[in-house]
């Protein structure tokens, strides 16, 4: 098996000795894709949960597209909160990046992050079959 690091233009640089996403080569590609936190392409912390949040999504989303996916392709999406009454905001913010994908998901409420403004984090894994057709993958992802 082999592997290939994602760190795609769009996305802001690892904060550290990390890839945003790391794809592995086999009878299928499974990507793991880092804890996306709410901080933009230059490296700036945005301020609000929701503005935290889509940001997470997007990145998430940017690196799906890296790694030639989608978010159909999502097995397991990890979510970290702050604050628990940002569930329900968190909710209505990630159903548009999912786009009727269903993953398996975990919401968790931490005490803190590594960054004291950080108020959510997401990590996820994502699989997609070397099997696939080309108009399957093509009707999931549209």
């Amino acid at each position: 098996m082999s592997r290939t690091s994602i760190i795609p233009d769009g996305v802001h640089a690892p904060a550290g000795a990390y890839s945003h996403g790391v794809v592995t080569h086999g009878p299928g590609e499974t990507l793991y894709i880092s804890g996306q936190v709410g901080v933009d392409q230059s490296g700036r912390s945005l301020e609000s949960f929701s503005a935290q949040a889509e940001q997470c999504w997007r990145n998430l989303v940017a690196i799906l597209k890296a790694a030639g996916m989608c978010s159909h392709d999502l097995v397991k999406v990890t979510t970290f909160l702050t604050r628990a009454e940002d569930a329900v905001e968190l909710g209505r913010i990630r159903a548009p990046f999912l786009d009727g994908a269903r993953p398996a998901s975990t919401l968790v409420t931490v005490p803190g992050l590594v960054k004291p403004e950080w108020l959510i984090e997401v990590e996820a894994i994502a699989f997609k079959s070397v099997s696939s057709s080309v108009d399957e993958a093509q009707r999931a992802c549209s």
